[in-house]
C-alpha cells in the first residue's frame, strides 16, 4: 500500500473548509519564517559540516562503547556544486494539490 492509495474523500462543511484554509495559511506563514531562518544559517551550516567531517576523520565515530573508528577521506561525502541544502520538506515528493486530488 502506498501513501497515495490511502486517500479518503470526506464531506466537509463550509465552516470546516474555511478552517482548513485558515489553518493552511497560518502554516504557510510559519513555514516561510522557518525557511528564512534556516536560509540565514547557510554559511554557519557549511562551517558545521566542515567541523563535523574533520572530527569524524580525526577522532572517528563510536561504533561500540568507547571504541572509535576514524572515517577515511574517501568515505566523506562531497556536496554537489549545483545542489542547495534542503533543511525542511514542505510536502515531500508531492504537492498538497496532488495529495488532495485537486
Amino acid at each position: 500500500m502506498t501513501f497515495m492509495n490511502t486517500k479518503i474523500d470526506y464531506d466537509r462543511s463550509a465552516e470546516e473548509e474555511a478552517w482548513i484554509k485558515e489553518e493552511t495559511a497560518e502554516q504557510e506563514v510559519r513555514y516561510q519564517k522557518i525557511y528564512d531562518e534556516m536560509d540565514a544559517l547557510k554559511t554557519t551550516r557549511e562551517q558545521w559540516y566542515a567541523e563535523f567531517f574533520h572530527r569524524i576523520k580525526t577522532r572517528g565515530f563510536s561504533f561500540d562503547g568507547d571504541n572509535r573508528a576514524p572515517v577515511a577521506e574517501k568515505d566523506i561525502p562531497i556536496k554537489p556544486d549545483d545542489r542547495e541544502d534542503q533543511v525542511i520538506w514542505k510536502y515531500g515528493e508531492f504537492s498538497i494539490e496532488e495529495i488532495e486530488g485537486k
